[in-house]
């Protein structure tokens, strides 16, 4: 009896063990639990044919009567168990799963569906002990032993068995939850293999939802039950057809046969219908039984109300099932206390009033009010709430103009004194900033607020440009780079995507379904080194565009399908209920913070005015507007609901109206004497200064000793990585020689120097553009790609523990938004060097929004510095006409430098710098400067595409070594007698290369008298180091400028007036180059070189 006692109470405790630390491991950390405890359990068990003797001998017992009930089930369950765990193919199951990995490939296979399957089934055990009963009988007689010793102290052991009978209890329990858990589960899918589910910095393994499946009961009774599942499928599927979304009633609710339950064969509506797996009711009696009824009022009343979902086009089961569940169960969950709805009255009360007040004092001004769509207003403060009690910490927004005075005033604390001395006429900088401002409509805010929790919810409200929509991206690269600051703060390696930070977008309908820029932005959502961990989109949609009807602004049902790109779920709510809207809002939060993807909600409102206040709507929607005019304000109506509800009095509420319109008076009266202060340069940007003229150029030479070292680990790889073997012949070992024997440096090694040297000072790096780890000219390689594994390595990564880190980001196939997206990463933080590469220089055009509303103005408009690098492959080598230009004459019509700066009150703060750099040495030193000096620019580089592996275009060591710094001007080499010339070309570019190679073919007489000035940085123009380097040639006859590009493009309409400005009067810049032409160069391959002959040819004759 001793021994059993013993083996029970062992075999408690290890359960109970097991208990106490099931629920604070993970998955893995479980399954590895209960097979240590159950290996513990089974080690002093000698071996199944003992325990199927003992089974022999007490079925005598279980099959007894009398009064031994207890002891016969306590008995009978322990035999049973233990047959189970003393199995040897479960015993030599449990020893090879020593991981969870090793578990998971056996649950998927059919034999395993159960727990019961690592098992051979029972009937089959005793067939199997039966044969050996009589070798066995001694057991017999000690079982005999044991129960007559039970016999003489049944009483006393009676609270014993109890325990044991509890304990077996708790075993079978616990073997359920793990067949829960492990086996029959459905799991939110990883679609592909990606280059970065590695180490690559910048991308970490996104969280797995899984969610259970149904059970065998479950999936019997939907097979019971096929016309009652196809009944709620359609009501999940396209109820939101049949729903009151319009806070107009334009249209007529269209009749959907597919939601009436006849036509399922489902006409007795009292019927009873088990409902389990099929529908959650969310039922106060627990019941799982329903009449049809009960059933189709409650698919009517959840998917036909005023929120409609559109979630079964979602490809992942896990998600869909999540997403019926819950809000099937929360159905009934939506009711707000009364401090919640009288924060929602006062919210839409000082709305409107604030609309109200700006009417009657500034009635002449376009401020594109929110009246009609108060309760997007609801929808911001409710999110801000779940964000603030949640843990995030920031919320990145980015919105038009549609509401943004509404928000920004009524929520995020932006001063209304402010905006009524912008209203006047003034500035919202200091007078003494060189600051051009903007309209009223793209101004922003960034406060912390606090709903009651420990703490702050830090909102960022980005700058916006008319451009509808184009601020999308720059909130996510916002937003991204963030994410990445706190990422490397928190060392938590459970610290997702999202935990911390949310994006925010608030779209309008026509530009949502009309501005290609949402689709390029969705595309990002899910990608690696692009995702927020899920972002919010709310739609503002009032149902018109400027004057445009929905039916002639997009070729879809709803202004949302778009969203459908991504598999967002899709949540639409009339307008005219903000208490629904906020509950919409709950769940997209829900969803966003469960699943870290982005989810749509489709406000339906409604435009009391015209697209603006000065405009007339009823010219062309008469119908629309004369219910608009006809109906109360969404405010007055809810106020109306609160008051009768007895929320609130009427007194309270003609008080919150007055004190609203009493505050905005006193602003106004304060706005008079308002002095706005700048805030440019605070927090990480604080030490940072706005140049207000020409700075030196700062040395941005490195050791010759730590360019060695940075170069050598720029390639350096473990040897169990498999490199290409050609990048090892071409690639590595070049590089390693060259550094080794100080030779040639080309290009792409001077780049990883520029790169590894700022790394290795503490600054973060992002690379981004398609194709940009191996460069589209197969020339950089900042990654290697492992040849047997596909793992990714970026060496540049593995120079020293307290290095920055460098994130290699191939993009998607996308200009625009991408471009966008590293703009926002720019502004976000001066210490990391953000740098997009085009694949090729004209890949630009496609994201020229971002270059003129952003790039070239955004510290003009908005005091905000960037410091992003647009790396453009440009240069004319018989491409044609695409591929081969950067549109260089772009970036420079949009450059401020006065032509004339000889005057000394010119001040010189350029907005951007474009350079057409020609050396190695050259890029070192403007990739380093970027981050070396006091203040951030954006950088245009034109850079090359021949001279990557162009022998003569190359550097050395000492070129980059300290003393060294980039040079706006690369002097004449050339000419032996600078008195002799009497030519001096100025050139850009690779078509240098081109003339030095003309230039050494030249007679010597010839040659004295011709000189070549490299102008290396056009962006400010470098008119000091220019007029010093003509000072060298005293008898100069005859200037020129020699493009390769037309004449109506490349630099020169822009150097040609500043040029001129350094000559004598008498002489005329003159121009070698092409004709002007509509393309950028003919496609034809012998007029290219014909072309490009005579250009050469054309340098060096007449003189």
């Amino acid at each position: 009896m001793n021994v059993l006692t013993a083996r029970i109470e062992a075999l408690e405790r290890s359960v109970c063990s097991a208990d106490a630390d099931i629920h604070t491991t993970n998955l893995a950390e479980q399954v590895a639990l209960i097979e240590r405890q159950l290996s513990k359990t089974l080690a002093d068990h000698t071996s199944l044919a003992r325990a199927l003797d003992k089974y022999e001998a007490l079925k005598d017992i279980i099959e007894g009567d009398g009064d031994m009930e207890l002891a016969r089930r306590a008995l009978g369950v322990t035999a049973k168990a233990e047959l189970i765990l003393l199995n040897d193919d479960a015993l030599k199951i449990l020893s090879d799963l020593h991981t969870i990995r090793d578990l998971q490939p056996r649950i998927s296979q059919p034999e395993y569906a159960t727990a019961a399957g690592f098992l051979p089934q029972v009937g089959e055990l005793e067939k199997q002990h039966a044969q050996q009963a009589s070798a066995f009988r001694q057991v017999v007689a000690d079982i005999s032993s044991v129960v007559d010793k039970y016999h003489a102290d049944t009483e006393a052991m009676s609270e014993m068995f109890i325990r044991w009978d509890q304990t077996l209890t708790a075993i079978e329990r616990k073997v359920t939850e793990l067949e829960a858990i492990h086996l029959p589960r459905v799991s939110s899918p990883r679609l592909r293999r990606c280059y970065n589910e590695d180490v690559a910095y910048g991308y970490r393994v996104p969280k797995q939802f899984e969610y259970p499946d149904y059970s065998p009961e479950q999936l019997k009774n939907r097979q019971q039950q096929a016309a009652l599942v196809c009944l709620v499928d359609a009501y999940r599927s396209i109820g939101h057809r049949a729903t009151d979304l319009d806070p107009l009633h334009l249209q007529q609710k269209p009749s959907i046969p597919e939601l009436n339950p006849a036509r399922y064969g489902l006409s007795n509506m009292n019927e009873q219908f088990n409902i389990d797996g099929i529908l959650e009711m969310s039922p106060k009696s627990g019941s799982k039984t329903a009449s049809i009824a009960e059933i189709h009022q409650t698919l009517v009343d959840i998917y036909c109300g005023r929120v409609a979902f559109e979630f079964e086009h979602i490809p992942d089961t896990a998600e869909r099932r999540w997403f019926a569940d819950y809000i099937e169960s929360t159905s009934d969950q939506s009711m707000l206390d009364s401090a919640k709805k009288r924060r929602f009255h006062e919210l839409l009360v000082r709305s409107e009033t604030f609309d109200n007040f700006m009417q009657k004092k500034f009635g002449q001004v376009k401020r594109y009010g929110l009246e009609g769509a108060e309760s997007a207003i609801i929808a911001l403060d409710e999110l801000f709430s779940l964000c603030n009690h949640s843990g995030i910490t920031d919320a990145i927004l980015g919105m038009p103009h549609r509401g943004r005075l509404n928000i920004l005033v009524d929520l995020l604390k932006y001063p209304p004194r402010a905006l009524f001395h912008k209203l006047q006429g003034n500035a919202e900088f200091p007078d003494n900033l060189p600051a051009s401002g903007d309209v009223i409509s793209h101004i922003s805010s960034s406060p912390s607020l606090n709903y009651g929790c420990k703490e702050d919810l830090n909102v960022t409200m980005l700058h916006n440009p008319s451009h509808l929509e184009a601020v999308n991206p720059v909130v996510s690269g916002y937003g991204r780079a963030k994410q990445m600051y706190l990422y490397d703060k928190n060392t938590d390696p459970g610290c997702a995507l999202g935990d911390r930070l949310i994006g925010i977008q608030i779209h309008g309908d026509a530009a949502f379904t009309g501005q290609g820029v949402i689709m390029e932005t969705l595309g990002l959502s899910n990608l690696p080194h692009f995702s927020l961990g899920g972002t919010i989109h709310v739609i503002i949609n009032n149902q018109i565009g400027y004057t445009t009807p929905a039916t002639n602004a997009r070729s879809t049902l709803y202004t949302s399908d778009v969203g459908k790109l991504v598999n967002a779920p899709i949540i639409h709510v009339n307008g005219d209920y903000p208490e629904e809207v906020a509950r919409a809002m709950r769940i997209a939060f829900e969803y966003r913070k469960l699943f870290r993807k982005d989810v749509i909600i489709d406000l339906v409102t409604f435009r009391r005015w015209g697209h603006n206040e000065l405009d007339e709507p009823s010219f062309t929607q008469p119908q629309m507007y004369n219910i608009i005019r006809a109906r109360e304000s969404v405010p007055k109506v809810y106020e109306r609901k609160m008051m009768e509800s007895g929320v609130i009095t009427n007194a309270e509420a003609k008080q919150i109206h007055a004190s609203f319109t009493k505050y905005l008076e006193t602003e106004l009266a304060a706005s008079k004497g308002y002095t706005p202060k700048a805030d440019h340069l605070n927090g990480k940007w604080s030490g940072l200064v706005m140049p207000t003229q020409t700075a030196p150029q700062p040395d941005t030479g490195v050791a010759k000793e730590t360019l060695r070292e940075v170069g050598e680990r720029s390639v350096l790889v473990d040897q169990t990585f498999k490199v290409h073997p050609r990048l090892v012949k071409h690639h590595i070992q070049p590089r390693l020689k060259r550094l080794a024997e100080d030779l040639a440096i080309d290009w792409a090694t001077a780049e990883s120097l520029a790169f590894g040297s700022l790394l290795k000072q503490g600054y973060n790096i992002r690379l981004c553009g398609q194709d940009v780890g191996r460069g589209t000219f197969s020339q950089r390689h900042a990654m290697f790609v492992c040849q047997e594994t596909e793992n990714v390595f970026v060496p540049l990564n593995n120079i020293s523990k307290t290095q920055g880190k460098i994130e290699v980001a191939n993009s998607n196939l996308s200009e625009l938004a991408v471009l966008g997206f590293e703009y926002g990463v720019s502004i976000q933080s001066p210490n990391v060097l953000p740098i997009w590469e085009a694949q090729f220089g004209d890949f630009n055009n496609t994201a020229q929004v971002i270059t003129d509303t952003y790039i070239s103005s955004g510290e003009t408009k908005w005091l905000r510095q960037s410091g992003l690098v647009m790396l453009l492959p440009h240069g004319y080598d018989g491409a044609g006409p695409e591929h081969s230009s950067s549109r260089i004459e772009r970036f420079l019509q949009l450059c401020n430098t006065p032509i004339d700066m000889s005057s000394n009150s010119v001040v010189q703060n350029p907005n951007m710098h474009v350079a057409i750099p020609t050396t190695p040495a050259q890029i070192f030193h403007l990739l380093r400067r970027q981050m070396i000096r006091n203040y951030r620019k954006p950088l245009i580089v034109a850079g090359p595409k021949t001279l990557l592996r162009l022998s003569a275009a190359t550097s050395s060591l000492d070129d980059m070594t300290p003393g060294t710094s980039f040079n706006p001007i690369l002097p004449d080499v050339l000419s032996k007698s600078p008195e002799k010339v009497v030519r001096v070309v100025f050139v850009a570019g690779k078509l240098y290369y081109d003339l030095a190679k003309a230039y050494a073919e030249q007679s010597s007489e010839l040659t004295d008298r011709v000189a070549i000035v490299r102008l290396e940085e056009i962006c400010p123009f470098p008119r000091d180091e220019l007029a010093n380097e003509l000072e060298r040639f005293p008898n100069v006859r005859e200037y020129v400028w020699c493009q390769e590009e037309t004449m109506n493009a490349g630099a020169f309409t822009y150097v040609q007036p500043r040029i001129q400005s350094l000559l004598p009067n008498n002489i005329m810049l003159r121009y070698i180059g092409r004709a002007p032409l509509a393309a950028p160069v003919t496609g034809i391959s012998n007029i290219f070189k014909a072309e490009q002959s005579r250009i050469l040819k054309e340098a060096f004759t007449g003189i």
